[in-house]
């Protein structure tokens, strides 16, 4: 669809913004809008003074906004060079549906996720170029400049961490929940709303939670009390900074944190390595045991059959089992919810060592949660498990939700695909429409009877593993009192659920969308850097950035930002290229250092060395010739011996004499007879100098009769005894003698030819004998 013509009126004073999410399955490109809050007409009783800009889709139309590539960006971490090609469909989207004019002003953003955090560091940097330098050639669209931190496109191209994703969606829950409308700390009001509730631990946010679940991982980030944000010291806890549309910065400290490996498809992958090793020892305890590789799975529906490869499968002193162990076996299923919440619960690992108590699950620090007055909304994993099989989606009722997992796990496998095509043949088909291949997510989005069938495979487990982590791992009560959330305290929070379509404000609740928009982590990056535009109340104050740039201590931040070497990535791909193939003695570890490093830098010094050798003579010319300044062939002007010569130290000094012996030689001098530099050129006094007219010994002569040498300086005359005035030399020419205070000049006068032939290093004048 051709983009909004310039007189439209959507158009007037939008600007947008494009967010290209990389995740592992496929990158979707998803484009944003918003009004210019500089154009938003304000007075100071609108009540848009008190709300964030409104971010919406970036299509007039509200179609076409999402275009998506498959495979994941991290794939082509082995051919690099097809990092072009792959974004070209969604760049070109992009362009098509923003005018021409907006470009230069609507910033890009590539934001990678789990694929390309397990790439090798030297990998993601080169990915990340490669998009960086397509972005850059290709479009005309906004990019940070470059960084050495952050790479050749700054923050706009680079991966983001497990808790940026976390505190991203908690800007967007809470952005289209309205919790950023209530009680939250201004930068100028905050300190008097704490000390008015300080103490009051059943204070409430009126910012939610928000929970995520993938196939990786899972993330938890929300408001903690006052009481309890002051119990942990601002240790853990994120500024997240926003502006509102009359100028005032509201600020919440955010606590985040990630559990990896806790998502749905990893945590199965532990489960069955746990279900192999219990019955490959119970086998080996009990020689009556059967000797087929078949494992009984509650977590399966009854009668359903999987064979699978254990990926995680270890003892509890961390060794492991028989190699028999780590071979395929048979899971059938027995259809048992209970059973199954049994065995997924240690998986939790609620008995690791906890370093900074409390903590919830793996030993990770977690500051206390008031459910009575905490309210969570969870996404992505929370939502299908609920919505998709059960229609359970949106509130959550413990009792309701065992129930139907119950009912679900116990049902014959038969009978659940004959209901789905059932289901089928009348479009009602569930699930998220995931197709999986060998254990691996290969398309998303395709409905059909594949489709299907990963997700109601799954379904036990993962209604089994969502439950243990909401109640046994966060510690969400089973069983809450239907009116302990209305209290009095909580009243505001109350009223903006049931604007939202919410009889009462439930403790947690999955959820998809807010109206007509989606719930995603991308849609709070835009909420911030929309926010970002509004200029401040006050001149002078810090300027927005994103919560990971706003920390200053990384070692105490849960937040560790994902920084690939991009300058150094190549010698390293080369190092490990060469480590296999380098004798022990020669490794890293061995000498202490990089050998390639090492290498690297010889090589670097020998071609400097070719280079510059051939120049030696003209660098030495240039550093006598700076050194002694511009020298006028006349300059000199010689008093009692000694001579300087624009305010530079005479050359009689100890330093002058060391240099010009280091720079002396035969490269300075021309046709062997005559030096190049101007101090060394022979000197014709004039009729000026000498008071008196002379014809000097022609250049070249010398004397016919015999001559003494008096020995010279350079640049002065040593005192010798003077002939007689009127003294002639050789064919007649007088030379000039005089008893004045300038009497320096005359003995200067005799240098007028260096004889030919050897001579001393000191210059020589030719005086007749009498």
């Amino acid at each position: 669809m051709a983009p909004p013509t310039a007189n439209d009126p959507w158009l007037a004073g939008r600007h947008f913004g494009i967010v290209i999410d990389a995740g592992s399955s496929g990158s979707r490109l998803q484009i944003y809008s918003w009004r210019d809050p500089k154009s938003v007409r304000l007075s100071k009783e609108n009540s848009l003074l008190h709300t964030l800009p409104k971010v919406e889709k970036g299509t007039k139309d509200g179609e076409g906004w999402v275009s998506k590539v498959e495979p994941g960006l991290s794939t082509l971490a082995g051919d690099p060079t097809a990092v072009g090609a792959y974004l070209k469909p969604l760049v070109a989207h992009a362009i098509d549906e923003i005018p021409p004019s907006l470009h230069s002003s609507t910033p890009i953003f590539v934001l990678a996720t789990a694929g390309m955090r397990l790439l090798a560091p030297e990998d993601q940097a080169v990915v990340l170029s490669h998009t960086c330098h397509f972005l850059r050639s290709q479009t005309n669209f906004k990019l940070d400049p470059p960084s050495e931190e952050l790479g050749p496109c700054g923050s706009s191209v680079r991966i983001i961490t497990g808790e940026e994703e976390g505190l991203f969606g908690w800007i967007a829950v809470n952005y289209l929940m309205d919790g950023f409308t209530g009680k939250a700390r201004s930068s100028g009001k905050g300190k008097g709303k704490e000390k008015a509730v300080e103490g009051d631990v059943g204070y409430p946010r009126t910012t939610y939670g928000f929970l995520d679940m993938g196939g990786a991982s899972t993330q938890i980030a929300f408001e903690p009390s006052l009481k309890h944000e002051k119990d942990v010291k601002g240790k853990g806890l994120v500024d997240v900074r926003l502006r509102l549309l009359g100028g005032e910065e509201i600020r919440h400290k955010v606590f985040v944190t990630t559990w990896l490996g806790y998502g749905t498809n990893q945590a199965r992958e532990r489960y069955v390595g746990q279900a192999i090793q219990e019955f490959e020892e119970t086998r080996m305890a009990d020689s009556s045991a059967q000797d087929a590789d078949v494992v009984l799975d509650p977590c399966l529906p009854r009668g359903l059959e999987l064979t699978e490869t254990p990926v995680h499968i270890t003892t509890a002193t961390g060794t492991h089992v028989d190699s028999h162990a780590g071979k395929a076996h048979a899971l059938v299923g027995t259809g048992s919810f209970e059973q199954c919440m049994r065995k997924t619960g240690p998986l939790l690992n609620k008995d690791k060592p906890c370093p900074d108590s409390p903590c919830l699950m793996n030993g990770i620090h977690v500051p206390p949660i008031d459910f009575s007055v905490s309210n969570f909304i969870g996404v992505s994993e929370y939502w299908y498990s609920s919505e998709h099989i059960f229609g359970l989606g949106g509130a959550y009722d413990f009792v309701q939700y065992e129930r139907a997992a119950a009912e679900f796990c116990g049902r014959d496998w038969e009978g659940i695909l004959k209901q789905h095509e059932e289901s089928r043949g009348k479009h009602q088909l569930g699930g998220d429409g995931e197709v999986v291949k060998d254990g691996k997510l290969v398309e998303l989005g395709v409905w059909g009877p594949k489709v299907e069938t990963p997700r109601l495979q799954m379904q036990c487990f993962k209604a089994a593993w969502i439950v243990n982590v909401l109640h046994e791992g966060l510690g969400m009560p089973r069983i809450v009192d239907p009116g302990g959330n209305a209290t009095t305290a909580g009243d505001q929070v109350v009223e903006q659920a049931k604007k939202k379509g919410l009889d009462k404000p439930p403790t947690f609740q999955s959820m998809d969308t807010v109206g007509d928009i989606a719930i995603s982590w991308t849609l709070g990056k835009m909420v911030l850097e929309a926010s970002k535009e509004i200029p401040p109340l006050k001149k002078g104050m810090k300027p927005l950035v994103d919560p990971v740039d706003d920390i200053e201590d990384y070692d105490d931040s849960p937040v560790k930002p994902i920084r690939p070497p991009f300058f150094s990535s190549s010698l390293d791909a080369i190092e490990d290229k060469l480590v296999p193939h380098l004798p022990p003695s020669l490794t890293r570890e061995s000498l202490g250092f990089s050998p390639v490093f090492l290498l690297f830098w010889m090589i670097v010094f020998f071609v400097v060395f070719l280079v510059v050798y051939p120049l030696r003579r003209h660098f030495r010319t240039g550093c006598l010739r700076f050194m002694r300044g511009k020298r006028d062939p006349y300059g000199e002007y010689l008093e009692e011996g000694r001579a300087t010569r624009n305010g530079l130290p005479s050359p009689s000094s100890p330093a002058a004499s060391w240099l010009r012996r280091l720079f002396s030689g035969s490269g300075l001098t021309k046709n062997g007879n005559a030096h190049a530099l101007p101090h060394l050129r022979p000197f014709v006094p004039s009729k000026a100098q000498t008071g008196s007219f002379s014809t000097p010994v022609p250049n070249g002569a010398v004397p016919d009769d015999a001559t003494t040498l008096v020995s010279s300086t350079r640049y002065g005359i040593s005192r010798v005894p003077s002939p007689a005035p009127g003294t002639i030399i050789g064919d007649g020419h007088q030379l000039l003698t005089s008893r004045s205070r300038n009497s320096s000049q005359a003995n200067l006068a005799s240098l007028v030819q260096r004889p030919q032939g050897p001579t001393s290093r000191t210059s020589n004048t030719l005086i007749p004998r009498k």
